[in-house]
């Protein structure tokens, strides 16, 4: 059974910097797509980051671009989201999530496309 763990979550200041982890257990995530979704009171969830099997080509939603980039270390399971200028707008339950399928480069954006969560970290920017 797959189980992500994210961390880092917290309190920060507009204009401040989190890096939000993930670790995965129960599958070896060098093979799959991981992403970075979000979830504000009242909204639906939405795409964030995220960062193919490879490494190479990570992508972000157009709200985060040039702000939040998706990493990897498949040595250690994990993956990362750096998020700097931080705003108010970016407060939310941040979630990591793995693709269903393996060794696809293909840009998955939608949460369906994803079949693995963890429980979300929450991340708070106060202006």
């Amino acid at each position: 059974q797959v189980q992500l763990v994210e961390s880092g979550g917290g309190l920060v200041q507009a204009g401040g910097s989190l890096r939000l982890s993930c670790v995965a257990s129960g599958r070896t995530i060098s093979g799959y797509t991981m992403g970075w979704f979000r979830q504000a009171p009242g909204k639906e969830r939405e795409f964030v980051a995220a960062i193919v099997w490879s490494g190479g080509s990570p992508y972000s939603a157009d709200s985060v671009k040039g702000r939040f980039t998706a990493s990897r270390d498949n040595a250690k399971n994990t993956v990362y989201l750096q998020m700097n200028s931080l705003k108010p707008e970016d407060t939310a339950v941040y979630y990591c999530a793995s693709d269903r399928r393996t060794y696809s480069s293909a840009r998955y954006q939608a949460p369906d496309e994803y079949d693995a969560w963890g429980q979300g970290t929450q991340v708070t920017v106060s202006s």
